[in-house]
């Protein structure tokens, strides 16, 4: 099946000035698991100085969309740039969010360790942590309201207060893309108004994130863009353009209840 699908899809070129100078260029990825199309001909171009909420149903490929574009996971087809570069070239660009699930939190490090390690970039593999960046490391701690707990093993630390370490280690890298994937899911209020904070910071700095995001009512709040996702693409593009009624219901397959819809953007022609 897939290499049927595969014969079927076009060539995909990633040609345009736009496109070369974006902070994230896509141009038909395709990602399968076991034989199963995960993501299917995704073409996507971020905006920069943006916030772009990625969304879709489970199962969607929104978590596989983050890998594949972070080259963590192999790809079937497709061509992705950052800033008109390979990936691969562009690291030091990137900073990268995980799932709170795919972190081992019995790993014996402290919160400050965990954010120094945002810095190996500027500091250099196998040479010295020096005291001065560990006060660097500090510095995005307090950013994010955990200093007083810099020395404690992350594992030890609630969901919330875990996030907020690794988000502080994801500023450490001082990228200019950064991806995250589902930060808000399992944290307390406090927690989701600091992620909202660094958001809005990142965007003033002239950063760009993509961000998987699972609630679609706070969606249109913290975010100005959206990819919005079920294997294929359905929609990208500007909040108030893409956001509607009927793309989320063509997402969601009509599995949307009203509730779930109420206040976002009607459906065309209503």
């Amino acid at each position: 099946m897939i290499a049927k699908l595969l014969r079927l899809q076009p060539r995909h070129s990633l040609s345009t000035d736009e496109a070369r100078s974006a902070p994230l260029a896509i141009e038909g990825l395709s990602v399968a698991y076991h034989h199963k199309p995960v993501v299917w001909d995704l073409s996507f171009v971020a905006p920069a100085q943006g916030l772009v909420a990625v969304v879709g149903p489970n199962g969607a490929g929104k978590s596989t969309f983050i890998k594949a574009a972070l080259g963590l996971i192999p790809k079937l087809s497709g061509e992705i740039t950052v800033y008109g570069k390979s990936v691969a070239s562009q690291r030091h660009l990137i900073g990268y969010v995980p799932q709170r699930g795919s972190v081992d939190w019995d790993f014996p490090a402290s919160a400050l360790d965990v954010v120094t390690m945002g810095l190996y970039g500027k500091i250099g593999w196998l040479r010295p942590v020096r005291k001065a960046h560990r006060a660097t490391a500090m510095g995005y701690l307090e950013q994010v309201g955990m200093a007083d707990f810099a020395d404690r093993q992350i594992g030890q630390l609630s969901g919330g207060q875990q996030q907020r370490v690794f988000l502080a280690r994801a500023l450490a890298q001082d990228a200019a893309l950064y991806f995250m994937d589902e930060p808000f899911v399992g944290v307390d209020a406090a927690t989701e108004r600091a992620i909202v904070n660094v958001l809005k910071d990142l965007k003033d700095q002239g950063k760009t994130v993509i961000c998987v995001h699972h609630d679609l009512q706070s969606a249109p709040d913290y975010f100005d863009h959206a990819l919005i996702l079920n294997i294929r693409p359905v929609a990208s593009g500007p909040m108030a353009e893409t956001f509607t009624a009927e793309n989320l219901q063509h997402a969601y397959g009509g599995r949307l209840a009203p509730s779930e819809l109420s206040g976002l953007i009607p459906l065309a022609g209503q």
